[in-house]
C-alpha cells in the first residue's frame, strides 16, 4: 500500500483491476471498467448498471453508463469491446454523468449517439449546474484556462513565465476531450429517487469538486457510487477558479462529506479513481467510508494548520505555500491544479477570520495574520 492510510481500509476485491476492455462484477447487475486518461492520475473507473426502459408499453432491456471517460480513440475503442464482449449484446440505454469534469462526461455525447434507434434514445442524466458548465465549455472560445486562467494565477503569485503560458495555451483544454455534449438531458437533484433497471438509487449532491456533483446511493445492497467525492487514496481536487475568485469551496466539500457520513459502515464504494473499498461487516479491524471520511477530514485539517502557522509569521500568497501543501516536485499540469488548491485552503481560513487578506500594489493577493484592533 501506498501510505498508512491506505493500508487502513479494506479492498474487497484485493489487488483485481479490470484489464482494458474488461468488465467486472462488483455487486449484483454492476460491473467495473476502468479507461485511461492522459494525465498523472491514469485512469477513470465507470460503472455499468442493468437497466431497462419502459417503451411504448414494452420492456427494453440495457444498461445505464455512470460516467464515461475522455474522447480519445483509444478510450471508444475500449467501448466498443465491452459492449461486444461483456453486455450481453443489450444496448445502452442512458449515461449518467456524476460530475462535469472531462473524464466523467467526455464521451457523454458520442455515446448518446451510438446507442440512440428510432425506437428508443440513449440519454443523458446529470444535475443541472454541472450540465450547463460543461456545455459553456464546449463552446468555441469559451473553454476554462486561457488567459484569464493565467490572469488568476499571477493575481495569487504565480511568476513563472513558462506556466502562465502553458496556462494561456489551454484556452481549449476542454474541449479537446469534450468535444461536445447532449442537446439536451433529464435534471438529477439532491435527494431525488432514480429508478435504473429493478434497483432505486438516491441522489447525494456535493459541492466543491465541482458546483453540483452527484453520487448515487443504493440501500437494499449499501452501495455507494461516489464519484470523485469520496475516494480511497487522494484526496480530490477542490481549487478556486478564476470564474468564481472569491469561492469557498474548502469548506463547501468538508460540509458535504456529512451527507455520507449517515451511510452504514459497511457500504460498499465504488470511487471514480483507485479501488473499491468498504468496512467488513463483522471485522472492526477493517475499515470503509466512515474511516476514509475521517481521514480526509484530518487531511486538511493538518494542512490548514500548516499554512495558519507559515502565514502567521509572514504575509504569504498563494505561489507561496505550494511547497506547504505538496512536498514534491510538481509538473506543470498538476502546478496549475495545486494553484487552485492552495487558494481555497487559503479560502477557508480567511472566511474563518483566522487570516486577513489584502492585495499588494502588483496586484497579488496576500494573506496574513489579523491585525489587532
Amino acid at each position: 500500500m501506498a501510505n498508512p492510510n491506505e493500508a487502513r481500509l479494506h479492498y474487497p476485491f484485493e489487488e483485481r483491476l479490470p484489464e482494458p476492455g474488461e468488465a467486472l462484477e462488483v455487486a449484483p447487475g454492476v460491473l467495473w471498467a476502468r479507461l485511461p486518461l492522459p494525465f498523472a492520475l491514469n485512469h477513470i473507473n465507470v460503472w455499468l448498471l442493468r437497466d431497462h426502459l419502459e417503451v411504448q408499453g414494452q420492456r427494453v432491456e440495457g444498461w445505464c453508463v455512470v460516467d464515461c471517460g475522455v474522447d480519445r480513440p483509444e478510450v471508444r475503442s475500449q467501448w466498443q469491446q465491452i459492449w461486444r464482449d461483456h453486455l450481453d449484446g443489450l444496448p445502452i440505454l442512458r449515461v449518467l454523468a456524476t460530475h462535469m469534469h472531462p473524464d466523467h462526461v467526455g464521451l457523454a455525447n458520442w455515446i448518446c449517439q451510438t446507442w440512440s434507434t428510432q425506437e428508443h434514445g440513449c440519454d443523458l442524466w446529470m444535475s443541472a449546474t454541472d450540465y450547463h458548465l460543461a456545455t459553456l465549455g464546449t463552446l468555441d472560445g469559451t473553454g476554462f484556462g486561457g488567459q484569464a486562467g493565467a490572469d488568476f494565477a499571477a493575481s495569487h503569485g504565480m511568476r513563472d513565465p513558462e506556466l502562465l503560458e502553458g496556462m494561456r495555451s489551454r484556452q481549449n483544454g476542454f474541449k479537446e476531450l469534450v468535444p461536445s455534449m447532449p442537446a439536451h438531458f433529464h435534471r438529477l437533484m439532491n435527494g431525488m429517487t432514480l429508478r435504473i433497471g429493478d434497483h432505486f438509487w438516491e441522489c447525494i449532491a456535493g459541492h466543491g469538486h465541482s458546483p453540483e456533483h452527484m453520487a448515487l446511493y443504493q440501500a437494499d445492497s449499501a452501495t455507494l457510487i461516489s464519484g470523485d467525492m469520496v475516494l480511497p487514496r487522494i484526496s480530490t481536487n477542490v481549487s478556486v477558479y478564476s470564474g468564481e475568485p472569491e469561492g469557498n469551496p474548502l469548506q463547501q466539500f468538508l460540509d458535504s462529506l456529512s451527507a455520507f457520513e449517515r451511510l452504514p459502515a459497511h457500504t460498499l464504494v465504488l470511487p471514480s479513481h483507485g479501488k473499491p473499498f468498504g468496512a467488513a461487516q463483522h471485522d472492526p479491524e477493517l475499515h470503509g467510508l466512515h474511516e476514509r471520511i475521517r481521514q480526509l477530514r484530518e487531511h486538511h485539517e493538518e494542512r490548514l494548520a500548516d499554512i495558519l502557522a507559515f502565514c502567521s509569521t509572514q504575509d504569504c500568497h498563494a505561489t507561496d505555500i505550494l511547497p506547504v501543501l505538496f512536498q514534491r516536485p510538481l509538473n506543470a499540469h498538476e502546478t496549475s491544479f495545486a494553484l487552485g488548491e492552495a487558494v481555497a485552503h487559503l479560502h477557508a481560513l480567511w472566511f474563518e477570520q483566522k487570516l486577513r487578506r489584502h492585495r499588494l500594489a502588483s496586484g497579488v493577493w496576500c494573506f496574513g495574520r489579523p491585525q489587532v484592533a
